[in-house]
């Protein structure tokens, strides 16, 4: 059994936890900002799947 409240961390917990303050809100920007640089060859990638 896990005792949920105490062991185990998910999304912002875990990311702050492992790289301290901020850096869930870190990733998530840095996501963000690669999604958009990248949109053209996302989107080209996956029209091969339509």
């Amino acid at each position: 059994m896990l005792d949920l409240d105490h062991e185990v961390l998910i999304a912002e917990e875990l990311w702050d936890f492992l790289g301290g303050e901020g850096t869930y809100a870190d990733l998530l920007d840095a996501f963000e900002q690669a999604g958009i640089e990248l949109r053209s060859e996302i989107d080209s990638y996956f029209a091969q799947f339509k």
